[in-house]
This record gives C-alpha cells, sequence and structure tokens, in this order.
C-alpha cells in the first residue's frame, strides 16, 4: 500500500496500559508508523486516535480511531526513540463532540501545570 508521509498528533492505547500521546511518521489504508518511548512487542494490541485535518480530508476535519497490531518495532541505536509499525484492523470515525481529541488533551495539560 502506498504510505501518506503525515506528521498527526495521535493518542495511543495499549491493551493493559495507559494512553500517551506521539506523532504518526506515515499513514497508508492498512497501517500506520509512529515512534514511542517504549518498548512493544510485535502481536501487540492498539488503539490509535488521530484526526485528519482539512487539508487532508477536503472539508472539516475527521476524527478516526483504528484498532491495530504492532507487525514490526525498529530500535536503531543509540537513539531513545522506537519506531512502530502497526497494521490497521478496524476503525471507526468519532463525532467532533466525542471523546477528547489531542489538542484538548494538551489545553488541558498546560492549563493543570500551571
Amino acid at each position: 500500500m502506498r504510505r501518506f508521509d503525515m506528521r498527526l498528533p495521535a493518542i495511543v492505547h495499549v491493551e493493559a496500559a495507559n494512553e500517551f500521546h506521539t506523532e504518526t511518521q506515515n499513514v497508508s489504508a492498512r497501517g500506520v508508523f509512529f515512534y514511542v518511548d517504549r518498548a512493544l512487542s510485535p502481536g501487540t494490541k492498539l488503539e490509535v486516535t488521530l484526526t485528519f485535518p482539512p487539508h487532508v480530508t477536503l472539508t472539516d476535519s475527521v476524527r478516526v480511531r483504528f484498532k491495530a497490531s504492532v507487525i514490526r518495532v525498529e530500535n536503531p541505536l543509540p537513539s531513545a526513540r522506537i519506531g512502530v509499525a502497526a497494521l490497521i484492523e478496524d476503525y471507526e470515525f468519532l463525532r467532533a463532540s466525542g471523546s477528547t481529541d489531542f489538542q484538548s488533551v494538551l489545553q488541558q495539560e498546560a492549563k493543570n501545570s500551571n
């Protein structure tokens, strides 16, 4: 599948773990690649939520949640970042008024730190 270089904020939820924030490096119709600061193993189940901006959708922003499985992990030394390639197994479109988006989380974290 063709990959599109897209740096989009993403919220990743790992099975039996908390959410963490990252940024996609590329996205295709069947997969997503991003960097994390923690080790993940191939086969790990993930939920990735991101928002495609208007310049990508050519309409309003669109929030999407992917259910995916890690298929490849790249950990080139000496980088602390770990690259994760995940196969998208299912997805759903989220309502704009639905759960918290990445920008809202950042704003709330900034407010809490002050």
